[in-house]
């Protein structure tokens, strides 16, 4: 295995620890974009759109900056900051319902059940108690699960598939009104269920709907719903708000809205600026406070008081007073703390290995069943969970001794948090007075009580309790996560690194004899090297972390383990929400590019058959092209007949600027060739302009002769190209690669609205005569634009012509063929680019690159074809 580093990689090679492997072959690598089943890794998928976060300066535009004034330009800002602001009470507003319910949920399930254990622990009875727990769980799972299989994509916590969105991939069904539904509702059902799975995750992933249906005022859950709202209608403006969105989500879950807006600046968010850092700083200020708020009233009756920040709290660290010599750290313990940093990262890192193979298990073997079967999975793992957990909280416990510290210590953990938690104190199942099982308060509560009782509860566990505790929750939560149920995993990565931390003071103060060492602190510390070592955030997770304990003392030992653990973790594999995007395929842009690929160039990963359309086109030549294509952007072009000897000849500086060898020449002509052998039949196919004669000289067999009959044919002129003879696949190769002059580039949306709304113009008229649309028409249909296989043309007259120049953006970002890929790279990732079009010095386009020629897989395909033409 290629890229294995270490002994304990190469202990880790049947559950994939190790980096990717270099099997593949030049051939296989040629068109990336394609699934392919192998054993390590999925290729991005072409299926995948990115987002217009580019303006595009046509005339309709530029017509309503004509209109805009100062007063304008403040209005609409005004409006922004109250989007914003109202975007972050609505998230607060969802995570105060999740929490109230769930809160509810749980608390008549452990009141009915441990009522019933304490009763049948006298007449033996407890198969009966076990029996009212299974219901519970399974009865809540199951609504959780139905909820999944209305809308898949409230699956899993929604942070992988908002991190692509954020990157500026649009990934199909994310941020609509019913995923928010099914999102929210099983999320409190699957807490409630006894699943090992957080909803703080969840809670990003509805900030992020909310951000994005929000100022759109209209849902296609909800059509008959709309209102004549003008503003915010492109990707652009959308975008923005999902940052927000996602922001307003973290600082509500963990009360940290500092934290919420590096999250959403580290976590994918490509395009970013002073004024966006502002309103989405702001967002998450309203969030926070706004769950604030009404979490105080309603637990405590003290509205406006502020006492419960977030959903997930983590109380006040600090000693008892009778302990003299206790310290929450020292610098003696950041030792300690790099050795439990290099131990999460590699604990962190075998969870991944193992829930990548879970995962891929389950796209093979579970999802292409019938969807029942995800339901019947999901009810299986919640009748383990439940099993185990009352099984250990029954048997494997140990009577602890409850001292009179540890009560004080107790009360130091801030009553606001804890007193109204459902069974937050300690459990004394089948122990007598004045002790308590330490297992059962550990499985037996709530998660987020149990994160408590690890970090605030002085009486000591025992080291036999937290290891097989932590076994057994980091089994079952690998397994629980990426079941068809919405589920979080900060939440269950925390309380498992909490009971790591806790399991290490406990030896250091018993076996080793370190009597000034706080539990609650490496508690803290163990949590954070798990968390970090699993999702391998460093920057914004910190500041989480610090604004959750409200202690800034723990800021320095926080970012050394956190650093440390995503060190130590990314030397074997990457993080569990990047592995998750790479079993979707999605094309996913990381921040800079390796060094060697500058040795590629633009013209290296470009793609230079291009689908394009004249200034002036028939409407039959539109249609056939936006039928037998899938691209979703086109080049508007004029043939440049100047230069076409110079073509031929082969000049470089003149024509395309590409080195042109043979080789390369016929391999894409060739792969063009196989690519127009498997294109459908479409009943439009008269329209093309048919060549056949030439098809003939592109058999593989023939090399040398089509160059020399390419350079003999140099002076023959092309087949005359009227607008309603649009580009065919059965075009030669000289056809395919004649200079063409850029003007311009226009969208597949754009397009269906010209033709939805018949905007042309005959023959024996002139192009002023053609309609023209303004800006609120050309976006009235945003986001979701008509499919052209979807249409009924048959009104429209095929002979007319559409003028598409009022409507193309006439000046998009270009980049010439010599362009270095680290140049390319930053561009198009910085800018938010959907398409760049590759133009030489005299204004011939190319090719064109999209987010795919730039993802890491197509770039090593092509540095290796790189290294085999030297």
């Amino acid at each position: 295995m290629a890229g294995c580093r270490g002994s304990l990689c190469c202990c880790c090679r049947w559950c994939c620890c190790c980096g990717d492997r270099e099997t593949r072959t030049p051939e296989e690598l040629t068109i990336l974009g394609e699934t392919q089943e192998e054993e390590d890794e999925i290729l991005p998928r072409k299926d995948y759109e990115s987002l217009d976060y580019d303006r595009c300066i046509n005339d309709p535009y530029l017509e309503v900056l004509e209109t805009m004034d100062n007063k304008k330009g403040r209005r609409y800002e005004a409006v922004k900051w109250m989007m914003v602001f109202a975007i972050g009470v609505c998230t607060g507003l969802v995570g105060l319902f999740v929490d109230f319910f769930a809160r509810l949920f749980t608390q008549l399930k452990f009141g009915v059940v441990q009522a019933s254990v304490e009763e049948c622990s006298q007449k033996g009875c407890l198969a009966l108690s076990l029996l009212e727990l299974l219901g519970f769980n399974l009865t809540f799972v199951f609504f959780a699960s139905l909820l999944v299989l209305i809308e898949p994509v409230a699956a899993g916590s929604g942070i992988p598939e908002i991190k692509c969105y954020l990157n500026g991939v649009k990934v199909p069904g994310i941020v609509r009104l019913r995923t928010l539904l099914c999102k929210v509702f099983g999320v409190l059902f699957s807490v409630a269920g006894g699943l090992f799975v957080g909803k703080e995750g969840p809670m990003i992933h509805s900030g992020a709907v909310v951000g994005a249906g929000l100022p759109q005022f209209q849902s296609i859950s909800l059509r008959k719903i709309q209102f004549n709202f003008p503003y915010f209608r492109s990707d652009r403006d959308k975008r923005d708000f999902v940052s927000a969105g996602a922001a307003a989500g973290v600082a509500a879950a963990f009360g940290a809205p500092i934290g919420g807006t590096l999250f959403s600046l580290e976590e994918g968010s490509s395009f970013w600026n002073q004024g966006l850092t502002w309103r989405v700083l702001f967002c998450s200020m309203s969030a926070t406070f706004t769950l604030n708020f009404f979490r105080s009233g309603i637990q405590f009756g003290s509205w406006g008081s502020f006492q419960l920040p977030g959903l997930l709290n983590f109380g006040e660290f600090k000693c008892s007073d009778s302990d003299k010599k206790c310290h929450l750290w020292t610098a003696m313990d950041l030792g300690f703390f790099i050795a439990m940093g290099v131990i999460g990262g590699l604990l962190g890192a075998t969870f991944n290995c193992l829930n990548k193979r879970l995962a891929k298990y389950r796209m093979r073997n579970v999802h292409p069943k019938p969807k029942l079967v995800r339901v019947l999975e999901s009810l299986l793992v919640s009748l383990v969970t439940t099993m185990v957990v009352f099984v250990a909280s029954m048997v494997l416990g140990e009577c602890r001794q409850v001292t009179s510290a540890a009560q004080v210590g107790n009360d130091s953990i801030p009553l606001q948090v804890t007193s109204e938690d459902v069974n937050s104190s300690i459990k004394t199942f089948f122990c007598p007075n004045e002790t308590y099982n330490d297992m059962a308060t550990l499985f037996f509560n709530p998660q987020e009580s149990a994160i408590l009782q690890l970090f605030h509860q002085d009486s000591t566990f025992s080291p036999v309790t937290l290891a097989l505790f932590f076994v057994l929750y980091f089994s079952l939560a690998c397994w629980t996560y990426g079941i068809s149920v919405p589920s979080g995993l900060f939440v269950p990565s925390l309380l498992c690194g909490a009971a790591f931390g806790r399991l290490v003071a406990n030896v250091l103060k018993s076996y080793i004899g370190l009597g000034h060492i706080y539990s609650g602190t490496f508690a803290l510390i163990g949590a954070a090297a798990f968390l970090g070592g699993v999702v391998r955030m460093t920057i914004s997770l910190t500041v989480i972390l610090i604004e959750s304990t409200n202690e800034i003392t723990y800021g320095l030992p926080i970012m050394i383990t956190l650093m440390v653990a995503k060190w130590t973790g990314d030397f074997f594999n990457k993080g569990i929400y990047d592995i998750h995007v790479g079993l979707r395929g999605v094309p996913l842009l990381e921040w800079e590019t390796e060094v060697e690929m500058d040795k590629l160039r633009a013209s290296d990963i470009m793609e230079p058959n291009l689908t394009y359309v004249y200034p002036h086109t028939r409407i039959q030549s539109l249609v056939s092209i936006l039928r037998t294509t899938v691209h979703h952007a086109f080049p508007v072009v004029t043939e440049n007949r100047g230069n076409e000897r110079e073509f031929m000849k082969g000049n470089q500086l003149i024509s395309n600027n590409i080195k042109f060898k043979k080789s390369s020449i016929l391999t894409r002509a060739g792969e063009q060739r196989r690519r127009s052998q498997s294109m459908k039949s479409y009943p439009s196919s008269e329209l093309r302009n048919m060549c056949d004669e030439h098809v003939t000289s592109e058999e593989p067999g023939e090399k040398e002769d089509l160059l020399q009959q390419m350079l003999e044919r140099r002076y023959t002129p092309y087949p005359n190209l009227y607008p309603d003879q649009s580009p065919s696949e059965d075009w030669t190769m000289e056809e395919r690669f004649r200079p063409l002059t850029f003007h311009g580039l226009i969208l597949r949306s754009q397009l269906v609205t010209l033709l939805v709304r018949g905007v042309c113009y005959s023959e024996s008229q002139s192009s002023a005569n053609q309609p023209r649309l303004s800006y609120a028409e050309m976006a009235e249909d945003y986001p979701r634009y008509p499919d052209i296989h979807d249409l009924d043309l048959t009104l429209l007259n095929p002979r007319m012509i559409v003028d598409v120049t009022p409507y193309m953006n006439p000046a998009p970002f270009t980049v010439s063929p010599n362009t270095h890929v680290s140049q390319v790279f930053n561009l198009f990732r910085t800018m938010g680019l959907r398409h760049l079009p590759v133009v030489n010095a005299v204004g011939e386009i190319v090719g064109v690159i999209t987010r795919h020629n730039l993802t890491r897989e197509f770039l090593q395909a092509r540095l290796r074809q790189h290294y085999q033409t030297l």
